[in-house]
């Protein structure tokens, strides 16, 4: 049974974890200490259950919690060998650990072991921080709280802060918690409901203060060569310069963008002090850990030509990668661990919105979330006062902390197909839902593009959050509809890497039979569905210039001459002869271009289920219910060809041990021989 200290701990976590304005996503933690039986001797024992590392307060459950004996925690500061050597601490918490101790413990566990207080909360509200990061934020401190809650300068998270918060509240039994100088909050309390209190009591306090003593425009005039474009303008050109954007962030690995223009973000870029501010950069550890120090900037109205915004982000992020260089070399130490990579995590472009990266889209969306933060943060702080962020020395060594080092290398190995975007066409059913499920089982972030818009967002929902994948509307027929798909993508992802044509259908007919609309269908849907795809494609993975893969889902009937079967297998020839020539053409780009030849694929083949397999069934003059059978029995292999089947050999020509192959067709057939290529 959960002892009633800890679900009290998990409700209250919860709950102000639910509400951004009280912390952000991951950031901030809580604890409780309480008392259980210690099974080895049967006496009653103290502990403390603090929030682990990386965990996060409003999706926090039990096991996400550290579990510590007190009595050996609190003994630490006996051996604290002092604050230049304050890392080893936390190796030393695992020695306080109670029975298996659950989750790793955070940096921060010292702050809620050593504070007296039966419950801490360390948050990060943007009215919290914009106070701690004000120039005279001790003094805004009092005004704003009076004696009721005290300035703590900017320490390094640590045991050092812990003792030096410990040591504020002892000697100030009134306060109810403390500002911690650019970083955050802490409140504690007797229980776990006036803990709670305390918290809220402090940022709601805040936030009134902010508003009633704050100048009407902290940013300063609004200028008008970076006023908002109106959303569908804005919109198109964010979806044109995000793959571009994307390529420049990918520099040195990988990643996945996210896109934002709310109001706050481009309220705050139309302001004339907005190039000042983000050139101070973040201040809150948890805001610069994600975002980097500073953002990229762009220095144009997005009024200007596409090409002539392209060329000035190539120069600034030439810049940038300079000036980040030379940040690193500043303040880098014989024993800093190696520089991670010199691309921007947050580009804003005024007028059009913020670009966001990371090695998966969570990550991405969260460091935009955070330079929302960091914006809210500015505000308050220049509405009071001036928004003066802890030194660049000390973001550094918190960014190239060996605590954060350790962290990330005990993150564990990505998947196959992490940070890859793939687009997959006909994806809502069949053959392109089992590419789709595949590709974002081995990481990919997927989109899911059908006819049926409603089909393509509940297939996208069966596979992930929007984080992992999004439905979309894809008449593959049409070019603009082909575009408007792609858009839709850069906006949610930052690009695409790979592409899968899969959309299409089948009418079984002899040539007599055939009509031209039968002929024009079949060939607006794969013939020249294919190209209007590819050619979206290219343009964006060229722009992009991380390479990527073209996947065709063409078919045995692209070579075997089957009966009654004109129209499907005239266009499956056509796709087939694009993945040659079209490997051929993209190949300098590093564009791979390959196809896939299914055949006999009846059980969940979408196809199949729309009329074709009635059809073929009847050529051969079977039962519709036992042609996998049929087709199978006619192989090499005699064996059933599933959708699954083919969507492992898209992994396989896409999943990265194929790098150097392209132009290839692999059957996923069982073995047809009047179909083999050679």
């Amino acid at each position: 049974m959960t002892n009633p200290v800890v679900s009290d701990l998990i409700a209250r976590s919860n709950r102000l974890g639910a509400d951004p304005r009280n912390t952000n996503y991951a950031g901030g933690n809580t604890s409780a200490k309480g008392s259980e039986t210690d099974p080895v001797t049967g006496q009653p024992v103290d502990l403390l259950w603090v929030k682990g590392s990386g965990g996060d307060l409003g999706t926090l459950q039990e096991g996400g919690l550290a579990v510590l004996r007190l009595d050996r925690l609190r003994s630490l500061v006996d051996v604290y060998p002092g604050v230049e050597r304050e890392d080893e601490m936390v190796a030393a918490f695992d020695f306080c650990l109670h029975g298996k101790g659950g989750a790793a413990p955070s940096i921060d566990t010292a702050m809620h072991g050593l504070v007296r207080s039966a419950h801490v909360d360390h948050l990060h509200p943007d009215s919290g921080i914009a106070l701690a990061t004000s120039a005279d934020g001790e003094a805004l401190t009092r005004e704003c709280f009076g004696d009721r809650v005290v300035w703590v300068p900017w320490r390094r998270p640590g045991f050092q802060l812990g003792l030096d918060i410990a040591e504020i509240a002892e000697k100030n039994p009134q306060a109810i918690g403390c500002i911690l100088g650019g970083h955050g909050v802490t409140a504690w309390g007797d229980t776990s409901e006036q803990c709670e209190a305390h918290s809220l009591e402090i940022i709601r306090t805040a936030e009134r203060f902010l508003a009633e003593r704050g100048r009407p425009e902290p940013f300063g005039a609004r200028i008008d060569a970076f006023e908002p474009l109106p959303t569908a303008e804005r919109r198109h050109l964010a979806a044109a310069l995000a793959p571009v954007i994307r390529g420049l962030a990918s520099t040195d690995k990988p990643q996945v963008g996210h896109f934002t223009d709310s109001d706050v973000v481009l309220d705050f870029l139309a302001a004339g002090e907005h190039p000042r501010l983000a050139e101070l950069g973040t201040s809150c550890p948890d805001h610069f850990l994600r975002t980097k120090v500073r953002p990229l900037v762009l220095d144009l109205p997005a009024t200007q030509p596409l090409d002539e915004l392209v060329d000035r982000l190539q120069v600034l992020h030439a810049e940038y990668r300079t000036a980040y260089a030379e940040y690193y070399d500043r303040h880098a130490t014989h024993d800093s661990p190696p520089m991670r990579g010199a691309d921007p995590a947050i580009v804003l472009v005024p007028g059009v919105g913020m670009f966001s990266f990371g090695p998966n889209k969570q990550t991405a969306r969260v460091a935009g979330e955070f330079y929302v933060n960091a914006i809210n943060v500015m505000r308050g702080a220049e509405a009071v006062s001036t928004y003066a962020p802890i030194d660049e020395s000390e973001k550094f060594r918190i960014e190239y902390w060996a605590l954060e080092e350790a962290k990330l290398q005990r993150m564990p190995e990505p998947k196959p197909l992490a940070t890859r975007v793939a687009l997959v066409t006909g994806a809502a059913s069949g053959i392109g839902k089992a590419i789709a499920v595949r590709l974002a089982a081995e990481g990919a972030c997927v989109v899911v593009a059908d006819l049926d818009l409603q089909k393509a967002t509940d297939a996208a929902a069966q596979i992930g959050s929007s984080d992992v994948a999004i439905g979309v509307a894809a008449d593959v027929s049409d070019g603009e509809a082909v575009a408007a798909a792609f858009r839709a993508a850069n906006l949610a992802f930052g690009g695409v890497d790979l592409v899968v044509n899969n959309a299409g259908l089948s009418i079984s007919r002899p040539l007599l039979e055939t009509t031209e609309q039968d002929w024009d269908l079949q060939h607006d849907v794969m013939a020249k569905g294919s190209f209007l795809v590819s050619r979206e494609a290219a343009r964006i993975m060229i722009a992009q210039g991380m390479g990527g893969d073209i996947v065709y889902i063409s078919s045995k009937n692209s070579l075997f001459a089957g009966p009654n079967n004109l129209a499907y297998g005239a266009t499956k020839a056509d796709q087939a002869h694009q993945v040659r020539l079209l490997a051929a053409e993209l190949g300098p780009h590093q564009i791979r271009v390959n196809g896939i030849n299914p055949d006999g694929v009846v059980r969940g083949s979408g196809i199949f289920a729309g009329g074709w397999g009635a059809q073929r069934a009847a050529v051969y003059g079977v039962k519709e219910e036992e042609l996998g059978e049929f087709y199978a029995q006619r192989t090499l292999l005699k064996r059933e060809v599933l959708p699954d089947h083919v969507a492992d050999a898209v992994f396989a020509l896409t999943g990265g041990d194929l790098t150097r192959t392209t132009g290839l067709h692999v059957p996923v057939d069982s073995g047809v021989a009047a179909a083999f290529l050679r």
